[in-house]
């Protein structure tokens, strides 16, 4: 007889808790906390901006977005486990061009395929990269730096902030556009690189704009040449690759949302119109573009062809370069 009630009891524990989950289920989206994945360290400008539609995500949806920092393998960690979360509507990722591009040609075995395992909600915009030299080094732009690295091949280097990082192909791709050759010094991210920059010890580096704008104001190295179609209003003096008659090696290291892909149709798209109209808020725009971050907002139909052609250009260079997997 105990072992009947008990059992009883149990059977409508279990019933209880199946009654609560269809319950829950059956609640307009969202109706609990959701998880925003930042696949690298907290504290740099990618957190930071996650950090900020985020917490605007919270008062437009009513629920809690929480910041999640899963680090690691060149930010394939904390995107492969997106991959795999439920596609709920209730884990996304703060993706880049490294996550979702350049991974998949540089990692032997990345755990997720970017383009078939993710659903793109909002394309945010870029980091520009900006051509910056030590002091001493005998140049004022463009031009003169290809001069002086066709006189002596290899002689000059330059820093990176990583093997397959954006810096390294961004300078992979120049070398292979303008026909020079300079010598590759890889580092453990930008702090390092900027100071054996300032220091005189690397020639050159193709560094994000936040990484070396302060230093290059400061006049601690010079900034030579913007590869982007257009000017930064944060450097207004530094002059596009364009301008100085490069046209076909801009790089920028773009960011974009991303959910599983087999997430509900409306769920996308209530994630994709909220993040969209969020990040054309004036004042978030304001607080994104203060970080260094270009802002060009894209609808996930705009998105998809721009993130195609990201692939195939970087796919290119990396095997033209032979960048080894690791």
């Amino acid at each position: 007889m105990t072992f009947s009630l008990t059992r009883r009891m149990a059977l409508g524990l279990v019933a209880g808790a199946t009654l609560l989950s269809q319950a829950a289920a059956a609640q307009p989206y969202p109706n609990h906390v959701i998880k925003m994945v930042v696949p690298y360290p907290a504290g740099g400008p990618t957190d930071v901006i996650a950090r900020i539609v985020a917490e605007e995500m919270g008062k437009d949806l009513g629920q809690n977005v929480i910041v999640e920092n899963v680090a690691g393998a060149s930010g394939a960690i904390g995107t492969r486990a997106v991959a795999r979360a439920e596609p709920d509507g209730y884990t996304i990722v703060f993706g880049n061009n490294q996550t979702h591009g350049n991974n998949m040609f540089l990692l032997k075995e990345p755990g997720y395929d970017a383009v078939k395992d993710f659903a793109p909600l909002a394309g945010a915009g870029a980091f520009e990269h900006v051509f910056v030299v030590k002091n001493d080094l005998p140049v004022k732009s463009i031009p003169e730096l290809i001069e002086l690295a066709k006189k002596d091949p290899g002689k000059l280097n330059y820093g990176s902030t990583g093997i397959g990082s954006g810096s390294h192909l961004a300078t992979e791709l120049f070398m292979t556009r303008t026909g020079i050759k300079m010598t590759h010094v890889p580092f453990r991210g930008a702090a390092p690189l900027v100071t054996e920059l300032m220091a005189g010890r690397i020639d050159v580096s193709n560094s994000t704009l936040p990484s070396v704008l302060s230093q290059f104001q400061a006049g601690q190295m010079r900034a030579i040449g913007l590869a982007s179609p257009q000017r930064n209003p944060l450097a207004p003096d530094v002059p596009t690759l364009r301008e100085q008659g490069i046209t076909n090696a801009d790089a920028e290291s773009w960011a974009a949302f991303f959910a599983p892909v087999n997430t509900p149709k409306p769920v996308l798209d209530k994630l994709s119109g909220t993040i969209i109209a969020i990040l054309n808020k004036p004042d978030v725009k304001e607080r994104i573009t203060k970080l260094g971050f270009t802002l060009n907002v894209r609808d996930p139909e705009t998105f998809k062809p721009y993130l195609a052609k990201e692939i195939q250009t970087w796919a290119e260079i990396i095997k033209a370069a032979n960048i080894a997997a690791e």
